[in-house]
């Protein structure tokens, strides 16, 4: 059992509360993984690198945001990183908290203070410098909106297109970064290697 069992029925309960908005992942330090996921919206799974120990992360700051970040699909969530601490207060992992929030942008102007991220934007480096899921969304998202497209609405040939232009990007240099692409765009391993080799 990892470190950080003892958090997860708050992950639960957080993620229950907000259903379907929330989605809370557990982090834990010592193996560098996911560990543990509620709500699961971003379609990342348990045992995969959390890349914390990749980027300047500051374990001394106790709380990490808000700031934005983008979902797979291009939404928009609001997100927040608490640092988890042993009885001795040495760090464990940390619990990120994941809140979509494109629905909300749609709502009564009266409710735009409560998904707004204060400006300007916040987006700590320490968290960004090296987050290659953050980027692989934010391209995707840049790449669908220009060519007024959905992942879902794609046809081969622009999932072709669309693998083809993260691969020039450089995309696919980070760790298990095949295995998320294909996740997102809802295409098996076997299928995005073929578009990577240019055939048909």
């Amino acid at each position: 059992m990892d470190s950080l069992h003892r958090y997860r029925p708050i992950c639960d309960a957080i993620a229950a509360l907000f259903q379907p908005y929330v989605e809370v992942v557990l982090h834990e330090l010592a193996t560098d993984k996911a560990v543990y996921i509620a709500g699961n919206f971003s379609k990342r799974v348990l045992g995969e690198p959390s890349l914390l120990h990749e980027v300047d992360f500051d374990s001394q700051n106790p709380v990490i945001g808000p700031y934005e970040k983008v979902n797979w699909d291009g939404r928009a969530l609001k997100s927040i990183t608490v640092v988890l601490r042993d009885e001795a207060g040495a760090p464990l992992g940390v619990m990120c908290i994941n809140v979509n929030v494109s629905d909300f942008h749609a709502v009564m102007q009266t409710l735009s203070a409560l998904v707004r991220v204060p400006e300007p934007h916040y987006r700590p480096d320490a968290l960004f410098k090296e987050d290659w899921h953050e980027r692989i969304n934010e391209f995707i998202r840049q790449w669908t909106q220009g060519r007024n497209v959905t992942i879902s609405s794609m046809t081969h040939a622009d999932r072709k297109d669309l693998v083809t232009a993260l691969a020039d990007s450089g995309a696919f240099s980070g760790k298990n970064a095949a295995a998320y692409i294909s996740r997102v765009l809802g295409m098996g391993r076997a299928t995005v290697y073929k578009y990577l080799r240019n055939e048909k």
